[in-house]
């Protein structure tokens, strides 16, 4: 693989660069008060002023932490919604995505228009008739419920259609010369050049639906069902919370998505400078 040439170091660069260490440590602070609180013994969650290295280990609140929930079950539950939400999305939305950037059909700017206005609405909004939804077709406590309400977005049909659109309209009349129909266009010419935007819409759909809190806590009733992030609310009783056994819970959460980022990355950042730099 042929790389290009590495940048010039410029002494002019040096604030920039500062500055972005200096933002890229403020990020990583909670992060690591995080994975020190989850070592800390009860007694130096709290303690003034604040411990950052606990004076033991305490390495028992992970396996405390994964022996008073059915963290496994919690687990495949995230897992099985997480990855239904992703690649439903992303067929949705690539599909929506590719009829209003490549198809010619009446009503097509209007009603685009009226995909980007959903936007407009907060998610709060929608909850309720969502959730009365979910209730009268009798999926409450479900994997359904779970999956289909936020397998649908109007934010990823918008960022793909910019994509689709930075692609030249004469592959799509090549293609349709040798008898492709307007399926096969989009599956076989145009999903595999937008690429890396799939990535990065991919990881953000996954964080979103991995930490989403709201929704699940809402439309599930028993351990059968739930998720991870719902999981992690029973360390905070109504009159004490178990900060180091939460901590230890969110970082055994935290893992397989910084798992997936990590592999990503590449794709994550070519995918961001594809659909914003068009």
């Amino acid at each position: 693989m042929l790389r290009g040439p590495r940048p010039r170091f410029r002494p002019a660069h040096i604030p920039l660069h500062l500055a972005l260490i200096a933002g890229g440590v403020v990020m990583l602070l909670p992060f690591a008060w995080m994975l020190s609180t989850s070592l800390k013994p009860p007694a130096e969650v709290f303690a003034y002023p604040p411990i950052w290295l606990p004076s033991a280990l305490a390495w028992e609140n992970y396996q405390k932490a994964w022996a008073s929930m059915p963290f496994g079950r919690y687990y495949l539950n995230s897992l099985l919604v997480t990855t239904s939400v992703t690649v439903i999305q992303l067929l949705t939305a690539s599909l929506a995505a590719f009829a209003f950037a490549r198809l010619r059909f009446w009503g097509r700017e209007a009603l685009f228009l009226l995909y980007l206005a959903a936007l407009m609405i907060p998610a709060q909004v929608t909850m309720i008739p969502n959730f009365v939804l979910v209730r009268a077709l009798g999926w409450y406590d479900t994997y359904q419920a779970l999956i289909l309400p936020p397998a649908f977005s109007a934010l990823s049909t918008f960022l793909l259609r910019q994509s689709f659109r930075s692609i030249p309209h004469d592959l799509d009349e090549a293609a349709r010369i040798d008898g492709a129909s307007s399926l096969r266009i989009w599956w076989s010419v145009l999903l595999p050049l937008i690429a890396p935007a799939l990535s990065a819409l991919a990881i953000i759909t996954a964080l979103g639906s991995w930490n989403e809190f709201l929704w699940p806590l809402i439309v599930t009733n028993s351990d059968a069902v739930r998720t991870l992030p719902v999981g992690l609310s029973a360390f905070q009783g109504q009159f004490k919370v178990e900060w180091n056994l939460l901590m230890a819970g969110s970082v055994i959460a935290m893992l397989p998505i910084l798992a997936l980022y990590t592999a990503a990355q590449r794709q994550f950042i070519q995918g961001v400078a594809m659909t914003g730099g068009r």
